[in-house]
């Protein structure tokens, strides 16, 4: 008897379609069995998952899970009606018969055909890197995209756009040295720094670059601004100044590609775009990511725009503070929409903070049991993001507390405080007298 065994192959599949495992033989003997098998562990293990028994003319399934999807349709086919990214694999179909010389030998062969499943990205998202992060006009500094693409398999092709155009970008290997400093110096543009212009020219000064730096140190961040005492309420500053190193030039990008795979059989891929930052060209500039992927029709895509902050909304609780109040200062919202996060700091004009700090950190500043010297006092926050700075100052005004009397005994109010106390609490043994 002679018996061969052949299974059609499968174009790849994606997650949710119908898929039909057709196994074709030809033999000249009787048949004997016929068993599919998923083959699992490289190899090591094959599960039955459907099986012909000729001899008794049954068919059944050793498979719990898979016994309401499958559809025999013929002897050598199975239908998987709605395949999963857990069905991707190799599959086997085994055929026995009977030998035509003597019933008790049988005679086996196989065929076998992998099953490609594709899956859709699920998910896409655009942020960035090392956020919240400051605003700087004395040195040029880096700036990262980061495109997270999940739930696809294969791993996507990820590219980024600005304004509808593709980026060139050169592709970046390998990580660099350091997790703290995520760009190399090389990607920095210095040749318009100021540190880098000759004395010579620097003592004379450029035409059309404006004045040079002094000799000493220009200051760092925003630490001159806070320095001033005098201010002008109620106002929004927007840092619009600056330095040599700015240029027009185009930027030059640098673009790495990483996936790693998830427990679920898809992969989590992760594309970054690094430039040196131009806040006079990439303010209001529009990125996005797009994704190319054999189980999608058209590419995904997400987009963000980065815009640096303006006019922000800030809102003060209670509205009328007494002393002794808890007052929260707020910052709601901004005039536009701000990517990436601002950074926010609070400082107190002309002082410290309430609690003896010289600035906070945060989208909100508590001020715990206000005294009434802080009434009048200023409070100034700055947001900013890598792209822009901008200041909004806010007054605290403090009311007087008609639950916690005052006397000229001292000026801290101890004495005051302890006469109020025994007041109400010969007041309060008062009434429970009369009531009992």
């Amino acid at each position: 008897a002679y018996l061969t065994v052949s299974i059609e192959p499968l174009p790849p599949v994606v997650v949710g379609d119908a898929v039909t495992l057709k196994c074709n033989f030809k033999t000249d003997g009787k048949m004997r069995e016929i068993v599919w098998y998923r083959v699992t562990d490289g190899g090591t293990i094959k599960q039955k998952i459907f099986t012909f028994d000729a001899m008794f003319s049954t068919n059944f399934s050793q498979m719990e899970n898979y016994r309401k999807r499958e559809d025999l349709v013929y002897q050598s086919t199975v239908r998987l009606p709605e395949v999963r990214i857990s069905d991707n694999g190799p599959y086997e179909c085994h055929v026995g018969i009977y030998d035509r010389a003597t019933r008790e030998k049988v005679v086996l062969a196989s065929g076998n055909v992998f099953l490609n499943v594709m899956a859709p990205p699920t998910s896409i998202s655009v942020l960035a890197a090392d956020t919240p992060a400051p605003f700087s006009r004395y040195q040029a500094q880096n700036f990262t995209l980061v495109c997270v693409v999940s739930g696809g398999k294969p791993a996507p092709l990820v590219y980024f756009k600005r304004d509808g155009e593709p980026i060139e970008a050169t592709p970046l290997p390998e990580p660099p040295a350091g997790a703290g400093s995520w760009a190399p110096r090389n990607l920095l543009h210095r040749d318009l720094d100021d540190t880098k212009v000759p004395k010579s020219l620097a003592a004379e000064g450029e035409p059309g670059l404006g004045h040079p730096f002094g000799t000493a140190e220009p200051p760092r961040g925003l630490a001159a601004e806070r320095d001033s005492v005098t201010e002008s309420i109620p106002e929004t500053v927007v840092s619009r100044e600056f330095p040599r190193w700015v240029h027009v030039a185009e930027p030059i990008y640098y673009f790495r590609h990483t996936h790693a795979p998830v427990s679920d059989g898809t992969v989590e891929a992760r594309a970054t775009l690094t430039w040196t930052l131009n806040p006079q060209i990439d303010n209001e500039a529009l990125f996005s990511c797009e994704v190319k992927h054999p189980a999608l029709s058209m590419p995904m895509q997400s987009e963000v725009t980065l815009v640096a902050p303006k006019g922000p909304k800030i809102t003060m609780t209670p509205t009328r503070a007494r002393v002794g109040d808890t007052v929260r200062i707020l910052v709601q919202g901004f005039q536009n929409e701000v990517f990436p996060e601002p950074l926010f700091t609070w400082t107190r004009v002309g002082s410290r903070l309430l609690d003896g700090s010289a600035e906070h950190d945060g989208k909100e500043l508590v001020l715990e049991r206000v005294p009434a010297e802080l009434n009048g006092s200023m409070y100034r926050c700055t947001a900013q993001n890598p792209l822009g700075s901008t200041d909004t100052h806010t007054r605290l005004i403090v009311f007087e507390n008609p639950n916690i009397p005052r006397g000229p005994e001292d000026s801290n109010g101890s004495l005051t405080g302890h006469c109020g106390f025994r007041l109400v609490l010969a007041l309060t043994l008062t009434v429970i007298l009369e009531l009992t």
